[in-house]
C-alpha cells in the first residue's frame, strides 16, 4: 500500500503495529522499558539490534508509533509481498545503492514518520560492533534523531515446538533509548561528516546496549 507520490502508507503501518501488537504479545511476553523516550512526534529512526529475524516485528508491536522497517528484498516473496507492502514497509535492494529506498526513507521522515533500521545490516550478534553508513545518512540527511532499541532475548534458546523460534510464551525484553542527534550541528554531509557521525553513533549504541543488558540481567 502507498500513498501519493509511492511512498509507502502511513495507514499501512497503523495497521501493521496493530498485527505486530497481536502476534508478538499472544505468542511472546514482551516486557518494554524506556518506551515514554520516544519522540511522540515527528520524525525518528530507530536504531535496533538484530540477533533473531522477530527483532523488526517485536520493535514494530512494542514501539509507541507504527514503523516503516527497511526490510531486505529476499523478504519479499510469494504472500509476504503484499503483505509487506500493505502495512508500509519498504523493499531496499543490498547488492547496491537502492535510490528508491533511499527516497522512499528520506520521504518518510520528511513527513514526520518514524523510521525502522537495523544498522548492522543483517543478522547477526546483535551487538552493534559492525555498523553501515546507511544509518548516518538518513539521520544527517534529514536531521531526525536516532533512539537506540535493544531487543533481547529473542535468540537466547529455541522453541522445542518452532526450532526456528524464541520459546513461545518466553520473555523479550525491549529497551529504548534517549533520543540523541546525529550530526556535529554544522548541517556538513560530506564523506567525513558521515564517517564522524558513523563513530558517534556507533558509540551511543554500544553504550546504550550495555545499559540495556545491564538493566535487564541479559
Amino acid at each position: 500500500m502507498t500513498e501519493d507520490g509511492g511512498l509507502p502508507s502511513a495507514g499501512g503501518a497503523a495497521v501493521g503495529r496493530r498485527i505486530g501488537i497481536g502476534l508478538m504479545n499472544g505468542l511472546w511476553k514482551p516486557r518494554v522499558l524506556g518506551d515514554w523516550r520516544v519522540p511522540a512526534a515527528g520524525p525518528v529512526i530507530f536504531a535496533v539490534n538484530h540477533s533473531h529475524n522477530i527483532d523488526g516485528p517485536m520493535l514494530m508491536g512494542t514501539a509507541p508509533r507504527p514503523v516503516h522497517f527497511l526490510i531486505k528484498k529476499e523478504a519479499f516473496a510469494g504472500p509476504l509481498d503484499p503483505f509487506l507492502r500493505g502495512i508500509g514497509q519498504v523493499k531496499v535492494d543490498r547488492s547496491s545503492t537502492d535510490r528508491t529506498a533511499v527516497t522512499h526513507a528520506l520521504g518518510i521522515l520528511q513527513r514526520g514518520g518514524a523510521l525502522g533500521i537495523f544498522p548492522e545490516g543483517t543478522r547477526g550478534e546483535g551487538d552493534f560492533a559492525s555498523l553501515r553508513a546507511g544509518l548516518a545518512y538518513f539521520a544527517v540527511r534529514s536531521g531526525a534523531p536516532i533512539v537506540p532499541v535493544a531487543v533481547l532475548g529473542s535468540a537466547e534458546r529455541r522453541s522445542r515446538v518452532i526450532p526456528g523460534l524464541p520459546p513461545l510464551r518466553g520473555r523479550v525484553d525491549v529497551v529504548f533509548g534517549d533520543a540523541f542527534a546525529a550530526g556535529d550541528g554544522s548541517g556538513r554531509r560530506t564523506r567525513k561528516a558521515l564517517d564522524e557521525a558513523t563513530v558517534r553513533i556507533q558509540e551511543r549504541l554500544t553504550a546504550h546496549l550495555t545499559d540495556a543488558r545491564r538493566r535487564t540481567g541479559r
